[in-house]
């Protein structure tokens, strides 16, 4: 998958997260001694999140590599592609499993970790909040982690996602520094392009796993040539 596509699910998805985490960011203990303080404080939160992404995504590249080696790739990327577009089509399928829930149920001791750390006002504090953050559900991860599993190893994995944290930079970074400025008007603006946006990149998966031997968008992979990028 081509990274353009994670960094534009992580610019619009910025939007969603604001509303969602928005709260969290505005909450960092950041240091206010000078204005240059202030602002590395806000970097080294975001370099936590991009941190936590890239890890991931290595993690579930990995996956992907082992899928490329069994020849199961192109189905679990056409698979993942017909869940997204089934999530926004028919989104009482999914909520009828309800997972965001069972992960949150695992999640109680990262959070408790969180509200600890906002006693902190150091950089490794902060690193950390940003770090544990980046564990925490999310919708808009899951997507991205799905494009990590497709990728080509978990070096391509790891890129993928942090291609998405770059695109949700600009919001995330802005609102620790100038506070929750963007108007509600806009974020529900924004979430109502969402779900078209996943629907085309659920399409571009669906496209890639048919191996059609279209340049960049479904490129042709005979079967037993796939060679996970996982030394690179």
């Amino acid at each position: 998958m081509e990274y353009f596509q994670a960094l534009l699910i992580g610019i619009i998805g910025s939007f969603h997260c604001a509303g969602m985490c928005g709260p969290l960011a505005l909450a960092i203990p950041l240091n206010r001694i000078s204005r240059e303080t202030h602002i590395l404080s806000a970097v080294v939160y975001n370099v936590g999140r991009l941190f936590t992404y890239a890890l991931l995504g290595a993690l579930f590249g990995f996956l992907g590599f082992g899928l490329a080696f069994w020849g199961l790739q192109r189905w679990v990327s056409i698979g993942m592609g017909i869940i997204m577009i089934a999530g926004v089509v028919f989104p009482f399928l999914l909520r009828r499993f309800n997972v965001e829930s069972y992960v949150d149920k695992g999640l109680v001791t990262i959070k408790g970790h969180l509200g600890r750390l906002f006693a902190f006002q150091t950089y490794t504090a902060v690193f950390l909040i940003g770090f544990l953050n980046g564990l925490l559900p999310c919708g808009l991860v899951y997507i991205a982690l799905a494009g990590a599993v497709v990728s080509n190893g978990p070096t391509a994995g790891a890129v993928w996602m942090f291609a998405f944290g770059l695109g949700t930079i600009p919001v995330m970074l802005s609102i620790p520094l100038l506070g929750n400025f963007i108007s509600l008007n806009f974020r529900k603006t924004v979430r109502k392009i969402i779900p078209f946006v996943i629907i085309a990149i659920g399409v571009m998966f669906i496209l890639r796993g048919l191996n059609l031997g279209i340049p960049y968008l479904s490129p042709k992979i005979e079967q037993g040539q796939v060679t996970p990028k996982c030394c690179e």
